[in-house]
């Protein structure tokens, strides 16, 4: 059975990802990121800057900060608001997240040790960039969204533009990061002046068909792990099969793959049940982040209740481990391993 990596990975570099990862999960690997390192370790904290120093934007001093809160009602950080500054339009032009120029960067390594043989032959590197809303909502004032998504929405194409035409396309898999639309779908962001559902399901197709069709294309469905805790707890798994539903009818081109998180608790048939529901191509896989940290019996446990309401492609962890402990690795990989190499005889 095969393993996906969300994403993040508490390693000082892309190299060491690369070489940790591929020595411990190489048979199950189709796809592998760079661990995220640098200033991606905390995700998309970065881009409050990115943002704020865009010239028509501002920082909103006369407003209280949007409290950044997880499930158990900590409060995990206050972000400053932003909004587009009045009569000023934003020019994607001027934006600069650095996406295509870190993922250039991570490639050349990766293909470094791909060719010393550290790395299989047939794994693609895997480029993971938020989706553009993400930094909106946690951002910017919601009367100001649709002032600021297009801009963000046109950058984040380019950047993908701009890896393809460095980066061999056979070899290269694009996944786009949705945590923030899940959340706007559980009531976690106030409402702004465009629905959620109508929202988020057009931005998520626009990104997904200005993929390239020779790119992989995959979804990694989220709901947040700041300080490694879910800021919102799932009932069960029926806004992410909605969103993929969703996500499925709109874009043109094959995606290659979602991923969906599990809780740790969830081994009741509750939380699966939706997954009947889920209309995704028989050729697109599915990833199921069941394997948690040294719990073997609990994740055979979800993946055998999972089974009896879809098929599984392969195993992931609920989220990247970047906000993690660095000392867990070793042990998530070996978890992972393992979870992979059970299912796959089961």
């Amino acid at each position: 059975m095969l393993v996906h990596l969300v994403g993040s990975v508490p390693l000082p570099d892309s190299e060491t990802v690369f070489r940790t990862v591929a020595a411990a999960l190489g048979p199950h690997l189709v796809r592998l990121p760079d661990g995220e390192t640098g200033i991606r370790q905390r995700w998309i904290r970065f881009l409050q800057d990115v943002l704020a120093n865009h010239p028509a934007i501002e920082v909103a001093h006369d407003l209280p900060p949007f409290k950044f809160t997880q499930w158990d009602g900590v409060v995990v950080r206050e972000i400053p608001r932003l909004r587009v500054r009045s009569g000023q339009e934003v020019d994607p032009g001027l934006l600069n997240t650095g996406y295509a120029d870190m993922a250039i960067e991570s490639f050349a390594v990766f293909d470094r040790l791909q060719r010393l043989g550290a790395i299989p032959s047939r794994v693609k590197f895997q480029v993971c960039i938020p989706s553009p809303l993400a930094p909106i909502y946690n951002n910017m004032l919601p009367a100001d969204r649709p002032k600021l998504i297009p801009a963000i929405t046109q950058h984040l194409v380019e950047e993908v533009k701009r890896i393809a035409a460095r980066v061999p396309n056979e070899r290269l898999a694009v996944q786009w990061d949705v945590c923030q639309e899940v959340l706007a779908w559980e009531g976690y962001y106030d409402p702004g002046p465009v629905p959620f559902e109508q929202e988020t399901t057009a931005a998520l197709t626009t990104i997904g068909n200005e993929v390239p069709s020779g790119i992989e294309l995959g979804y990694h469905l989220c709901y947040g792990s700041p300080a490694d805790e879910h800021l919102v707890q799932p009932t069960d798994a029926g806004i992410m099969v909605e969103l993929a539903n969703r996500i499925a009818d709109g874009v043109r081109r094959p995606i290659d793959f979602f991923h969906m998180p599990v809780p740790k608790p969830r081994v009741d048939e509750r939380f699966f049940a939706p997954l009947r529901q889920l209309r995704i191509a028989e050729s697109t896989e599915l990833y199921l982040g069941l394997v948690h940290y040294q719990d073997q019996r609990g994740d055979d446990a979800r993946m055998a209740t999972a089974r009896k309401y879809t098929r599984v492609s392969g195993v992931a962890t609920e989220c990247g481990w970047g906000r993690g402990d660095p000392a867990r690795v070793s042990g998530l990989l070996s978890s992972l391993d393992r979870a992979a190499t059970v299912a796959a005889s089961a």
